[in-house]
């Protein structure tokens, strides 16, 4: 018979968030009655913006006449979103970023689980702990992580601790990784770094030769003065980041799907006979060989995001999951709660009272308050004691949920 890829077959049998389904799916289907309101996957509640809307609909017009139909695109995206991006994302802030450095794409989880392509298998991998899964499951999948030890931690994958100890700012690498990654705003802990951190990360990796995966998914949210809200605003980190970026949260693109990657001219790394090997022309191989494109007519939908009334419109659905964290975050401070983020992010990180484990606070909320949310557990061992909550719900959902608590 054939062999398979048994790394696939070293992860645990069931990903986070499909554990988290399958359980609420069992208490719904036992109590039908139940109004539970859900707080866990990070989905949006509010629908696209009304400049998104006209785009599209003008983008399936193009798609209905022949003189303006579109089939395949570019692989790295259309130059009237790429052109945009770069403008308004990056040179209106004093970023020099090229059109050609920027990729379109399906999402930031695609592209921060597909970057590995591009990395030698026997890159060493250093994360955040708690963490995104897909960070330290794709790595997994390609065989860069060793064994699965017995306290939930990788071989060969070196965990940064972010907890209430250390104020969630994880201390720099001791092992010599080759990769790093990092996203602030933070999921699932909901902070974010300061200038002065961020540039402690950037001169280790241009010090050590690293190469830092930077997710900024969440850039949007950030509303404190003087927080970063691209690894690009620290000097030299061209030659040693990758930016993720995505569409999913700050314009309701999670249907839909668009996000984009940053790929600057001035990143290299080593090939295998020692010389220096340019990242930007790796991924560009790598996308046109994998990859047809994000639609058309997505990319016609996000570019209307950098008209005035895109941009005042995706703000203040921002505004509203922020004003939906405040709620939350000063209503869980109120019934006793320790927890953090909520400012500058849609996350909330609760530390579960009376010693509860992750999992049996998410049973707690669930069957108590009809309340989902994400164990901690879930995002690496240091999340154990920890819960997530999202502001990404109505707002009518959020205040019920948090009265709820206060009971």
């Amino acid at each position: 018979m054939f062999a398979v890829n048994d790394n696939f077959s070293s992860l645990p049998a069931s990903y986070l968030f499909s554990e988290v389904a399958r359980r609420v799916q069992a208490y719904t289907e036992a109590h039908p009655e139940a109004d539970v309101i859900r707080m866990g996957i990070g989905d949006v509640t509010r629908p696209l913006c009304p400049a998104v809307i006209d785009a599209l609909h003008r983008a399936v017009d193009d798609e209905g006449a022949a003189a303006t139909f579109h089939g395949y695109g570019p692989e790295q995206g259309y130059s009237f979103l790429a052109s945009k991006i770069a403008s308004h994302d990056y040179r209106s802030r004093g970023i020099d970023i090229s059109e050609d450095e920027i990729f379109i794409s399906d999402g930031a989880k695609s592209d921060t689980g597909n970057i590995g392509d591009i990395l030698s298998p026997d890159c060493r991998v250093a994360v955040t702990d708690p963490v995104y899964p897909v960070y330290v499951d794709t790595n997994v999948m390609a065989g860069r992580a060793g064994t699965l030890q017995p306290d939930g931690r990788w071989s060969n994958i070196e965990y940064l601790p972010c907890t209430t100890d250390n104020g969630f700012v994880p201390q720099l690498p001791s092992s010599s990784p080759d990769v790093i990654y990092l996203c602030y705003p933070n999921n699932p802990t909901g902070t974010v770094l300061t200038r002065e951190e961020l540039e402690k990360w950037v001169e280790y990796c241009r010090r050590n030769g690293a190469l830092l995966l930077f997710d900024a998914a969440y850039e949007a949210f950030v509303r404190t003065p003087g927080i970063p809200r691209s690894i690009y605003e620290i000097e030299g980190a061209k030659e040693v980041a990758i930016e993720f970026r995505s569409f999913s949260k700050t314009a309701g693109f999670t249907g839909i799907r668009l996000g984009y990657t940053v790929v600057p001219h001035e990143l290299k790394g080593r090939g295998a006979d020692g010389s220096p090997v340019a990242l930007n022309p790796l991924w560009r191989r790598r996308q046109t060989t994998k990859f047809n494109g994000a639609s058309y007519i997505t990319q016609r939908g996000a570019e209307a995001l950098y008209t005035p009334e895109g941009e005042r419109q995706s703000r203040e659905t921002v505004d509203y999951y922020l004003a939906n964290a405040r709620i939350m975050l000063d209503s869980l401070r109120e019934a006793g709660y320790e927890c953090t983020g909520g400012v500058d992010s849609p996350y909330v990180w609760i530390k579960t009272p009376d010693h509860l484990s992750s999992w049996e606070f998410f049973d707690l909320l669930l069957n108590r308050y009809n309340i989902v949310g994400t164990p901690g557990s879930g995002f690496g061992p240091s999340g154990e004691g920890y819960f997530r909550l999202t502001a990404f719900n109505t707002r009518e959902n959020t205040v019920r949920a948090m009265s709820r608590l206060r009971l």
